[in-house]
C-alpha cells in the first residue's frame, strides 16, 4: 500500500497515543550503556525506532523485543560489533549516535537513506577537525566514516540548528575519562527536546548541570544505571488525532503525561487559542467539534506541530501565521514547502515564507490529489483535515507514517475513516 483514497467523514473514538518517538530513543541508548539489564516498556516499534534499537545491538547491546516493551542488556564497554550501521532515516538515530561511535576508538560506518543522506552534520565535523579524529563522508553526505576518540574539552555549540547535536553530547560525554562543558553560542531553540534528555539521563543515572542552559557541567567517568523505564505518548501523534476530534465529532486521547516536558505539549494551548473544545482529564484529552479560528503560532520550540496546524489553520476562520520555522526545510523533507503546496493544490490559500507560513482560511477544501513527500508528518497532516474536504483526498507515499507512526491508518478506519488503500 502506497497510496490511500480518503473519503470525507467526521471521525470519533477513543484512542492510545503511540509512546514518544524522543522518549524510545533516549531511554533505549541509555540502557545499552547501562551495566545489566533494562526494561523499556510502551514502546512503539516504529521505523525510526527500530533504527535506533539495530543502531545499539551494533555497538554491543543485547536487545529482546516483546509486544510492546524491549528488555536491553546493556554494554559499558562500547564496541564495533557491526561496524556498519544503519540509521534508516531517522535524524535522531543518527545525531545521537555519531558521538557515541566517537568514543570507540575503532572504525564505524554510519549509512542512511533519503533525506537523511544529506541532513546536516557540520557541528560534528567541526569537532571532529578541531579533535584530530578521522572522518569521511560522500560529497559531505552519507555514508559517514567516523574513527577515533573524543576528548573532554569545552564544546562550543550553536543552540539554534538542531538540539539533536546537544543531545548526541548529552549522552556521550559522561563516558569520557575527564570533565566536559557544552557552551550553548546562540539562543536555544528547541529547548524541550533537552529537558527530555536530561530527565532520561537522570532516571540512568547520569548527573549533568547547567546554567540557565547556556552552559552544562559534564563530569566524566559516570556509569550508567540500569533501569525499568516507561515511555510516556507523544504529543506531536496527539496532535493529529486532537486536529481530527476538533474537525470531528468527540475524540479521547489517552497515555498521555500533563506533565511531560515534551514542547509539542503546545498542542493544547495551539488547540485552545484556535478557539477548540479541548477537556483535559488525568490521563487523556479530548478534543470535541469546534468552530477553529486563526492565530499567531511560534514554532521555534515545538517545530514538528507546523504541517498539522498549518493544516488546521486553512480550514480555520480568519488568518494564521506560522513564525520562527526556518528549520522545517531541513527535516525529512522541506516541510515549509511541502505542507504549502499541498494544501494549495486542493484549495487552501498559503502564503510560503523564508522562515513561516501565512493561512488564510477557508470553510472548506475542494480535495483532490497530494503528495506526502516521502514525509510522514505530511500525509498525517493531510489526513487530520480530510473531514473538511468536499471531495475524495487522494494521498500518494502514504506508507511513509511507517517512520512515526506505523499503524496511523488502521487507527484513522478505528475512528471512522472511509479509506481505499493501494
Amino acid at each position: 500500500m502506497n497510496t490511500v483514497v480518503i473519503h470525507p467523514q467526521k471521525l470519533s473514538g477513543n484512542i492510545k497515543v503511540p509512546s514518544s518517538k524522543s522518549g524510545c530513543h533516549r531511554a533505549i541508548i541509555c540502557a545499552a550503556l547501562a551495566k545489566g539489564k533494562s526494561t523499556i516498556r510502551n514502546i512503539y516499534f516504529s521505523q525510526d525506532i527500530l533504527a535506533t534499537l539495530n543502531a545499539v545491538e551494533s555497538l554491543g547491546a543485547v536487545v529482546e523485543k516483546y509486544d510492546e516493551y524491549v528488555i536491553i542488556e546493556g554494554n559499558e564497554n562500547l564496541y564495533a560489533k557491526n561496524k556498519n550501521i544503519d540509521c534508516g532515516e531517522s535524524g535522531s538515530t543518527l545525531r545521537f549516535i555519531i558521538p557515541l561511535a566517537a568514543t570507540i576508538g575503532e572504525e564505524i560506518i554510519l549509512t542512511g537513506r533519503g533525506k537523511l543522506v544529506e541532513r546536516p552534520l557540520d557541528v560534528y565535523y567541526n569537532i571532529f577537525k578541531n579533535q584530530n579524529i578521522y572522518y569521511k563522508n560522500s560529497l559531505g553526505k552519507l555514508p559517514l566514516t567516523v574513527n577515533g576518540k573524543l576528548k573532554p574539552e569545552v564544546y562550543k555549540v550553536r543552540g539554534d540548528i538542531s538540539s539533536q547535536f546537544i543531545t548526541g553530547l548529552l549522552i556521550a560525554l559522561p563516558l569520557l575519562n575527564g570533565d566536559s562543558e557544552i557552551e550553548i553560542t546562540t539562543k536555544l531553540e528547541s529547548r524541550p527536546y533537552i529537558d527530555i534528555t536530561l530527565d532520561v539521563l537522570e532516571k540512568f543515572g547520569i548527573e549533568i548541570k547547567h546554567s540557565n542552559y547556556k552552559k552544562f557541567i559534564i563530569h566524566g567517568s559516570q556509569i550508567y544505571k540500569n533501569c525499568d523505564y516507561t515511555v510516556e505518548g507523544d504529543f506531536s501523534q496527539a496532535a493529529f488525532l486532537l486536529t481530527m476530534g476538533a474537525l470531528g465529532e468527540s475524540l479521547i486521547c489517552s497515555n498521555l503525561n500533563l506533565s511531560s516536558y515534551q514542547g509539542d505539549k503546545a498542542i493544547i494551548d495551539i488547540l485552545k487559542n484556535m478557539g477548540c473544545n479541548i477537556e483535559i482529564s488525568e490521563d487523556s484529552i479530548i478534543a470535541s467539534q469546534s468552530e477553529t479560528s486563526g492565530t499567531v503560532v511560534d514554532a521555534a520550540q515545538c517545530p514538528d506541530l507546523v504541517p498539522v496546524v498549518a493544516a488546521l489553520a486553512s480550514v480555520s476562520s480568519g488568518t494564521t501565521e506560522i513564525i520562527n520555522a526556518g528549520r522545517l526545510r531541513i527535516k525529512e523533507s522541506d516541510r515549509l514547502k511541502a505542507i504549502s503546496s499541498e494544501l494549495n493544490k486542493i484549495g487552501a490559500d498559503v502564503v510560503e515564507k523564508t522562515d513561516g507560513l501565512i493561512i488564510k482560511g477557508k470553510k472548506n477544501l475542494n480535495g483532490g490529489s497530494v503528495s506526502s513527500f516521502n514525509d510522514h508528518r505530511i500525509a498525517m497532516s493531510l489526513a487530520a483535515i480530510s473531514s473538511k474536504c468536499t471531495d475524495t483526498l487522494t494521498i500518494h507515499g502514504a506508507n511513509c507514517v511507517k517512520k512515526s507512526y506505523p499503524g496511523f491508518w488502521n487507527d484513522f478506519e478505528k475512528l471512522g475513516g472511509d479509506i481505499e488503500k493501494f
